[in-house]
C-alpha cells in the first residue's frame, strides 16, 4: 500500500515522502493516527507537485545564496574600538558588532550566521566566515582599528 507521510515517522520516512508499507500498518497505524494519507492517484499527484515545488524553491534559494556569497567576498568591514595598552581591545569584537557594521553598509546579515573562530581582542585584519546558506559560505575581511 502506498501512503504519503504527513509527519516524520521514525524508521519509516520523512514528511511529504511517498512510501510503500504493508496494508495493515498503513491502515491501522499511519492513517488512523493521522500520520499519513492513503496513496490515491489524486493524493499522489498532489504530493509529487509539492515535492517538485520544494525542489525548485531549494534550487532558487541556493542560486540566490551563491550570488550573495560572491558579493560578500568583496566586502571589507572596518570596526572602530576603544583600545588600551599594546593595542588590546576592551572586551572583544563580537558577531553582533560585525552585523551592525554590515548594516551600516546596507547588508543585512543575522549575527547567528557569522562565525568567528577565535575571539577578536586586538587591532588588525581578520577573516570571518558567514554562512549564507547551509551549504554555502563566504569570507569577509574585518579590520579592527583604534577609535
Amino acid at each position: 500500500m502506498k501512503v504519503i507521510l504527513l509527519e516524520d515517522v521514525k524508521k519509516v520516512g520523512k514528511r511529504g515522502e511517498i512510501i510503500e508499507v504493508s496494508d495493515g500498518y498503513g491502515r491501522n497505524v499511519l492513517i488512523k493516527k493521522g500520520l499519513a494519507l492513503e496513496g490515491t492517484p489524486q493524493n499522489l499527484n498532489t504530493a509529487k507537485q509539492r515535492q517538485a515545488s520544494a525542489a525548485h524553491k531549494k534550487a532558487v534559494d541556493s542560486d540566490e545564496a551563491k550570488i550573495m556569497a560572491s558579493q560578500l567576498a568583496k566586502v571589507k568591514v572596518t570596526i572602530p574600538v576603544k583600545v588600551g595598552e599594546e593595542g588590546r581591545v576592551f572586551g572583544a569584537v563580537t558577531a553582533k558588532d560585525i552585523s551592525d557594521a554590515l548594516k551600516e553598509q546596507r547588508i543585512d546579515i543575522d549575527k547567528k550566521k557569522i562565525e568567528i573562530k577565535e575571539p577578536i581582542k586586538a587591532t588588525g585584519s581578520y577573516e570571518v566566515l558567514i554562512r549564507v546558506h547551509p551549504e554555502i559560505t563566504a569570507i569577509i575581511e574585518v579590520t579592527v582599528v583604534p577609535q
